[in-house]
């Protein structure tokens, strides 16, 4: 159906598409309509997109990997460097990371590098019951505080740090005005904590928190405006039998 609606042929460009294991699906499908699908995996990590081509071109053979390295930071200018009708994918839930007025100068620095006629398929996490949220930000086996604690794993090892990860603990919240999740590290007790190579000492009262991320949840109406703002004209929207997450297309 994504293919039906996105149309062929097209150029397929995956922002921030690590090793490609969601988009081989894709691509498969896309062989079915075109004689070759030109594929540009974009990601920060050299290793990750040359993974991908590795993946990808063992699986779909009709597909034709041209890995980008690129830092979303410096722009997305590589867009235009990349020849014929575009479909850019920007799958999984990595929206949720920007809050809403950030995500859509992200999505509007996309849409000014491409043509009329490219598409857009994003994916977003959708709103669900607050105790699905915070069973998968808080779990049982504790992966997402490890997680969340790495913050203070990697400042102490790349800025000098002395953080005790053991005086922290993991809190997860969902935010339903802001509709987001929150993480947070509280202090389990009152301490300084010192980072060198910034000449800081940071004072921490007992149950003090440090908010270190926000994932931000939709509706389809959240979607529609922040496409909408972004200057895209959202198209079609698939979501799984749980409506738990939603994969938007819409146009240049």
């Amino acid at each position: 159906e994504i293919v039906s609606a996105a149309g062929v042929p097209v150029t397929v460009v995956e922002l921030g598409s690590g090793t490609a294991e969601k988009t081989r699906t894709l691509l498969r499908e896309l062989e079915k309509k075109q004689m070759l699908v030109p594929y540009f995996p974009v990601d920060i990590s050299r290793a990750a997109v040359e993974e991908a081509r590795e993946r990808v071109e063992s699986q779909c053979p009709k597909t034709r990997v041209r890995p980008v390295v690129a830092d979303f930071s410096q722009g997305f200018g590589f867009l235009r460097d990349i020849p014929g009708r575009k479909l850019v994918l920007y799958l999984g839930s990595s929206i949720g990371n920007y809050d809403r007025d950030d995500a859509v100068e992200m999505l509007d620095e996309v849409r000014e590098e491409l043509n009329d006629g490219d598409k857009l398929l994003i994916g977003t996490d959708m709103v669900k019951a607050p105790a699905v949220l915070l069973s998968a930000y808080d779990d049982a086996q504790g992966v997402t505080a490890e997680f969340n604690k790495n913050i203070l794993r990697r400042i102490n090892l790349e800025l000098g740090g002395n953080f005790n990860l053991d005086s922290f603990r993991h809190i997860a919240l969902w935010n339903s005005r802001q509709s987001r999740i929150e993480m947070h590290l509280e202090s389990m007790r009152q301490q300084t904590v010192e980072i060198e190579l910034l000449g800081l000492g940071i004072k921490l009262a007992a149950g003090e928190r440090i908010h270190t991320e926000n994932s931000y949840k939709y509706t389809i109406p959240m979607v529609d405006d922040m496409l909408a703002s972004a200057g895209f004209t959202p198209e079609k929207t698939w979501k799984d039998s749980r409506d738990w997450f939603a994969l938007h297309l819409a146009s240049r």
